[in-house]
């Protein structure tokens, strides 16, 4: 197992939860003889001199492991900031549903403890890389841990497109837009959507519709290497969005082709050793217990 000695802490959000368990994570970390840096924002929440500040490009080769302090929302940005610095990424909860943040504020001391002492395993995610093209050339580009979603914007008009997958045309639609997401994205939009769940480890990529005009459409599971297409129709009267995240927005307009595809290089999330992706869903999703665990004369819920 590694050894976590250089710890970088990173934190968006200026809630006072947050700066609280900020500030305890800092004092436990110090305490158990670890060195702590902090991003530029963060040492700002932070207020302490005494705390290395350290910039993004120089977090590789200085930290160790990086602690993220907030929801899902701030795991994905720092997921797309950190993943070519080679540095994995743990998770300490102070969102809603924290599928990427796995220890309970309550629980900071002893869930991070116990991974600094060597008690965590690690999993790999993937991103899809995205560009927009302009009569061949690149206007726009992002990254997104969750997903991609073609969509309106405030517009409550219907968009048309064509999707293409390894050079092969799949449909033309007309839709309120298309979420194209990844395993770890797969209990986010894609699947208020009615797109299926799917386990992290899978190599896959689904392909969500938003409301489609034509009911036969429905959500398509196809290879994490697939190469994807989409045209913006050129009847369009509107200039669609392609978000990344939730978090970056890229207008489009008709006539662009937006490129997909997996990026080559995985990001590490650290879990503690109990970690599992199932009770996680059960908990986060309202998922039924073992019939065996109900008392006597407790019903299921259905």
């Amino acid at each position: 197992m590694e050894q976590f000695q250089n710890i970088g802490v990173v934190a968006r959000l200026e809630h006072p939860e947050v700066v609280d368990s900020l500030k305890r994570l800092v004092a436990f970390l110090r305490a158990d003889g670890r060195k702590v840096l902090a991003e530029s924002k963060t040492s700002e929440l932070l207020n302490d001199p005494a705390i290395e500040t350290i910039s993004r490009r120089s977090i590789e080769g200085t930290v160790d492991l990086v602690i993220v302090v907030g929801g899902d929302g701030s795991m994905l940005g720092a997921a797309r900031a950190l993943v070519d610095l080679n540095v994995p990424l743990l998770g300490l909860n102070r969102g809603r549903l924290g599928f990427l943040t796995d220890i309970h504020p309550d629980a900071m001391e002893e869930g991070i403890g116990r991974v600094l002492a060597g008690e965590y395993k690690s999993t790999e995610r993937y991103l899809l890389e995205m560009r927009v093209e302009r009569d061949g050339e690149t206007i726009g580009k992002g990254l997104a841990l969750n997903d991609l979603v073609l969509h309106p914007g405030r517009s409550v008009r219907m968009m048309e497109f064509e999707l293409s997958i390894d050079q092969q045309f799949v449909y033309s639609q007309r839709s309120d837009g298309l979420i194209i997401s990844t395993p770890t994205g797969s209990t986010a939009y894609a699947l208020s959507a009615g797109g299926p769940i799917m386990h992290p480890k899978l190599d896959a990529i689904v392909i969500v519709p938003m409301n489609p005009h034509t009911l036969a459409s429905r959500p398509i599971v196809i290879s994490g290497d697939s190469q994807l297409e989409v045209l913006v129709g050129t009847r369009n009267e509107l200039h669609p969005l392609i978000s990344c995240d939730g978090q970056v927005d890229i207008s489009t307009e008709p006539g662009d082709v937006i490129k997909i595809h997996r990026k080559p290089t995985p990001l590490r999330l650290i879990h503690p050793t109990e970690h599992n992706f199932y009770e996680t869903c059960r908990d986060k999703l309202g998922w039924g217990r073992r019939l065996d665990s109900l008392r006597p004369g407790e019903k299921v819920h259905r």
